[in-house]
């Protein structure tokens, strides 16, 4: 769980440092085209903050970052997620300085989306066997069985 908390704080340092970055990149250069640095912001917090509190409160509920699994998962999800916003940042570093991206820029962006695309899949990896394990729960009756499947039809 510690993991998780401090890449949700280092995201959301990065998070606000691209878009203080964005602001004052595209200001220093008279800027006002469409970039791919406007979305490094969001996709930093989103996929990086966002995500990973919602990895710790999932953790907390079902106790898997102890596991071989999640270890893949957390090193594959963040090699995936630095890569491809890495690439951002040079694609719309780039156009805001008036040169063309090169074929390699988008193939590394898109080795990061594959890499973040198999870190999803061993986050869900990690998911599956706490959720389908889970035992049911009892509801505020005491049994688990719905009123309407019991009969009880208040």
């Amino acid at each position: 769980m510690k993991k998780a908390y401090f890449a949700a704080a280092v995201y959301t340092l990065a998070g606000l440092g691209l878009g203080f970055y964005h602001r004052e990149f595209t200001k220093a250069h008279e800027f006002t085209g469409p970039t791919q640095l406007t979305a490094t912001h969001t996709h930093v917090l989103a996929l990086g903050t966002l995500f990973f509190l919602i990895v710790i409160a999932l953790d907390k509920q079902f106790a898997f970052s102890g596991t071989r699994l999640f270890s893949g998962f957390f090193w594959t999800y963040n090699l995936g997620l630095v890569l491809t916003v890495a690439m951002m940042v040079v694609h719309g570093s780039l156009t805001v300085l008036g040169h063309a991206a090169g074929p390699a820029i988008s193939g590394v962006a898109g080795l990061g989306h594959i890499v973040l695309t198999v870190g999803f899949a061993l986050f869900f990896g990690c998911l599956y066997g706490p959720v389908i394990h889970a035992p049911e729960t009892e509801h505020a009756t005491g049994s688990t069985r719905s009123p309407v499947a019991s009969g009880d039809q208040r």
